[in-house]
């Protein structure tokens, strides 16, 4: 764990409550976006992220330090997910749609890229996000905690609260799935 979550960590619990606003400020925009990639949905995304704020906050005293806080974090994030979707049982909308609703396509902020080069990255984009929207939450959970967040194994098995093997293997299908999901979306197109 990083000495500047520590040191606000500890400055919350000797009561300086403010301290916790530092680490919601740190770490709001990365676990939203994991959480984005991980439920499909803005909106459950930001649901689930001030769910899990709300009781990482109630619960900072249980924090024992032997990970990193945000591993810590996405464990409460991911565990509110699972709640969340039991209750909501909602139909799952795909991250094409749910982009086409809310019209948010990230730019390309290289400032030399060519019209066609943004076009290109933007069609990737989509076709990744479509290909991750299709694989099970199993596979796309840990899928995105290793490639996107860049998590190692242990953090993840924390986190999704199985053996290494265990995600190593999902992990390996996740990549295999992705791998046939795109090559399909690319034939079709």
């Amino acid at each position: 764990m990083s000495t500047e979550d520590q040191e606000l960590i500890d400055e919350f619990l000797a009561g300086r409550t403010e301290a916790f606003g530092q680490l919601v400020l740190r770490y709001q925009d990365r676990l939203f976006n994991t959480l984005v990639n991980v439920l499909g949905s803005h909106e459950d995304a930001r649901d689930v992220s001030q769910e899990a704020f709300v009781h990482a906050f109630q619960k900072l005293n249980t924090f024992r330090g032997q990970s990193a806080f945000y591993s810590w974090l996405f464990r409460i994030a991911f565990n509110a997910a699972i709640s969340h979707k039991r209750k909501t049982r909602r139909i799952s909308v795909s991250i094409d749609a749910t982009r086409e609703i809310t019209g948010v396509e990230p730019p390309d902020s290289r400032a030399d890229a060519e019209p066609s080069q943004r076009l290109e990255a933007a069609e990737r984009q989509a076709l990744i996000r479509s290909a991750l929207s299709q694989l099970p939450a199993e596979y796309r959970t840990v899928l995105v905690l290793k490639e996107i967040e860049q998590l190692k194994y242990e953090d993840i098995a924390k986190i999704v609260d199985c053996p290494i093997g265990t995600v190593r293997s999902r992990i390996h299908r996740a990549r295999l799935e992705l791998r046939e999901t795109v090559r399909i979306l690319l034939k079709d197109e």
